[in-house]
C-alpha cells in the first residue's frame, strides 16, 4: 500500500498533508510513503525530515508512480496524477460544490474521491473532522488580524497618564471558529460579545465570560441545522436579528463573522449601513468571505476601508498558520485511514456510515447523494 503526499499547488496554499509524525505513523501500519520534494516547504518541514521519518522523496512523478493513495490539504488536479491507477484513493478537501468539473474528472480516470469535509459530525468521527480543527485555528487568527489592523490596544490599562478602555468585540456565529474568536479576544482583554441562530449556544458563550446576544420575542428559529451546523434563518428571524445587531454594532470596535452553510453562499450577517454605523478605525473580519462573505462590501484576498472601517477577507485562513494548521490536518487524515485499517488486508476498508458519507466517486461515477439530489 503506497501513500503519496503532495506538494499543494493552489496558489497561497502553505499547508501540506502529512508530517514527520503521520508518516511514521503510516509506516507503522505497514504502508509505503512517497513525498513530493518541497512539499512541507511552506509549513517549515524540510525534506530530509520525511526522508529521517522513512519516507522516499522525490520529483510528482516517482511520487505518484504506484500510489495506491494520494493524500492533499486540496484537492489535486487531477490531469496532475499522471502514474495513478484507477480505482485509487484521492483524499483531500475536494470542495465538492464548488469544484464539480474537478469531481467528473476523477470519476472519469476512476478514481475513488474521498472528501474529508463532508465528514459526518458524529462522536467517532471528531477525530477526523478536518473543518474543526481547521476553523479552531480561522478564528484564532481572526483575532489576531484584527488586533492587527485596529490601531488599539485591546485590554483596559490603567496607566499614570489616564485609563486605556477595553475594545468591544462582537463575534457573529458561534461555531468551532467563533467559539476560539471569542476565547481569543477575551484571552486578549476584549469586552467580548457574540451571536448566532441556535439557542443551544448561549450557555457556550457564556461558558467563555462572553454575553449572548439573542432575538428573544421569535420562536421557530430554523437555526437548528442537522449534523452541528447552522442552518437557514425564518425571514422573521432575520428581520429580528437585523435589528438587534444594528444596534449593538454600532458600539463595537471589533466584528468578526464566521457564518457558513455547507453547499451555499454563506449568509449575509452586515450590510453596507451597519458598516457605516460603526466608529471609523473599527475593524471587521470576515471569516466566510471565500463562500461570498457575511459582510457587504468585503472583498476576498483584499483589506478594504469603507467610511473609515477596515472590512478583512483574508483567503484560506488556516494555511496562514501553516505549520500548526498542517500538523492538526495531516492527523485528521491519519486518524481517519488509521481507523478503517485492515491489518490482513493491508489497506484501509470504509464501513457504510462514514464512507458513504466522504466518498464522492466510485466506479467511474459520481455516488454521493449530496452530489446527486
Amino acid at each position: 500500500m503506497k501513500i503519496a503526499v503532495l506538494k499543494e499547488q493552489a496558489d497561497g496554499e502553505r499547508r501540506v498533508s502529512a508530517t514527520p509524525e503521520t508518516v511514521k505513523k503510516f509506516i507503522a501500519l505497514g504502508a509505503t510513503l512517497a513525498v513530493e520534494t518541497g512539499a512541507g516547504e511552506t509549513a517549515s518541514i524540510a525534506d530530509a525530515a520525511y526522508a529521517d521519518a522513512g519516507a522516499s522523496v522525490g520529483d510528482r512523478a516517482a511520487t505518484l508512480a504506484g500510489a495506491d493513495i494520494v493524500l492533499g490539504v486540496q484537492g489535486p488536479d487531477p490531469a496532475s496524477l499522471a502514474g495513478v491507477a484507477p480505482g485509487a484513493w484521492i483524499v483531500a478537501s475536494l470542495n465538492p460544490f464548488a469544484e464539480r468539473a474537478r469531481i467528473e474528472a476523477y470519476a472519469a480516470a476512476g478514481y475513488e474521491a474521498l472528501a474529508m469535509e463532508f465528514m459526518p459530525r458524529i462522536t467517532r468521527a471528531q477525530s477526523m473532522d478536518i473543518l474543526s480543527s481547521q476553523s479552531n485555528l480561522s478564528g484564532y487568527k481572526a483575532v489576531l488580524d484584527a488586533a492587527a489592523e485596529y490601531g488599539r490596544a485591546f485590554p483596559m490599562m490603567m496607566t499614570a497618564a489616564g485609563t486605556i478602555s477595553a475594545a468591544k468585540a462582537f463575534v457573529m456565529g458561534v461555531g468551532v471558529a467563533g467559539l476560539q474568536a471569542i476565547a481569543t479576544a477575551r484571552r486578549l482583554g476584549a469586552q467580548v460579545s457574540a451571536t448566532d441562530v441556535r439557542a443551544a449556544t448561549r450557555e457556550q458563550i457564556q461558558s467563555l465570560g462572553a454575553k449572548p446576544i439573542f432575538v428573544e420575542t421569535i420562536a421557530g428559529i430554523e437555526g437548528e441545522g442537522t449534523g452541528g451546523y447552522a442552518g437557514e434563518m425564518s425571514p422573521e428571524y432575520q428581520a429580528a436579528q437585523a435589528e438587534l445587531v444594528s444596534g449593538h454594532i454600532a458600539k463595537q470596535d471589533i466584528v468578526i463573522t464566521t457564518a457558513l452553510i455547507p453547499g451555499r453562499a454563506a449568509p449575509r450577517l452586515i450590510s453596507a449601513a451597519q458598516v457605516a454605523s460603526m466608529k471609523p478605525g473599527s475593524v471587521i473580519v470576515d471569516l466566510a468571505v471565500e463562500q461570498g462573505g457575511n459582510v457587504e462590501g468585503s472583498v476576498a484576498g483584499e483589506v478594504v476601508v469603507v467610511n473609515g472601517v477596515k472590512i478583512v477577507g483574508h483567503r484560506n485562513v488556516p494555511s496562514r498558520l501553516a505549520a500548526d494548521a498542517s500538523a492538526l490536518f495531516s492527523r485528521n487524515l491519519y486518524n481517519f485511514l488509521n481507523a478503517f485499517w485492515d491489518k490482513e488486508a493491508g489497506k484501509p476498508v470504509l464501513d457504510a456510515e462514514i464512507g458513504d458519507a466522504v466518498r464522492l466517486t466510485h466506479g467511474g461515477k459520481i455516488v454521493n447523494p449530496r452530489l446527486l439530489s
